[in-house]
């Protein structure tokens, strides 16, 4: 390991660096979008279900043909990635976002109606509190397929930790894939702490 690290310790630092933009760019558009859409799921119960399966079938596409389906769109390099990347991460944060806002009892909206409280007001005092636990689940849920994910990036010319593991396939060296496995895995185990951490802090104190 020391040796790898002395031979492709700045190429580690550099991929590490674009795994985490590729990652951090796809979650943050998941979040951006299947968060509100998800407390809007809860307003309008007709079209919960369709939306919810349709995000789930998106899932289902395999991970390399989602990227080739975004090269003649995108092209090759980071964009089709995080786009493929956002698709997959949309399912846990809008599925937790909506179980979430569904768990909240009734009587604490009708509570905050009775203090005078806008809509607006309900849901950013109350609501979102109470379900922020289960939101986060998802979230933290998601970064990690995420960060999992971004590894087939390297197909697409997208960089990343994924350019050692299959180079290291490709030329049957062990010391490539674990150069690019281990970091990946300790990623997504430092990312699932820091997101734990910030589920503790928006959590309501009497939830913890």
């Amino acid at each position: 390991m020391i040796h790898f690290l002395q031979v492709y310790g700045m190429q580690l630092i550099d991929k590490t660096g674009q795994h985490l933009y590729i990652s951090a760019a796809a979650l943050l558009l998941g979040i951006i979008v299947a968060v509100p859409l998800g407390i809007l799921l809860t307003r309008m119960k007709r079209g919960a279900n369709a939306i919810i399966t349709l995000a789930g079938v998106l899932q289902t596409i395999p991970a390399m043909a989602l990227l080739a389906m975004m090269i003649p769109i995108f092209g090759i390099g980071s964009t089709p990635a995080i786009v493929a990347l956002f698709i997959y991460s949309l399912l846990p944060i809008l599925r937790n976002t909506y179980l979430g806002m569904e768990g909240v009892s009734p009587t604490v909206r009708d509570a905050a109606k009775g203090m005078g409280m806008t809509w607006w007001q309900s849901m950013m005092r109350a609501e979102i509190p109470l379900a922020a636990p289960v939101i986060m689940s998802g979230i933290r849920l998601s970064a990690t397929y995420v960060i999992a994910w971004a590894t087939l990036a390297s197909y697409i010319g997208a960089g990343g930790l994924g350019d050692f593991i299959f180079n290291g396939l490709n030329l049957y060296r062990s010391d490539l894939i674990l150069g690019g496995s281990i970091p990946v895995i300790l990623l997504a185990l430092v990312v699932d702490y820091l997101l734990g951490k910030l589920e503790n802090t928006v959590t309501p104190r009497q939830l913890r």
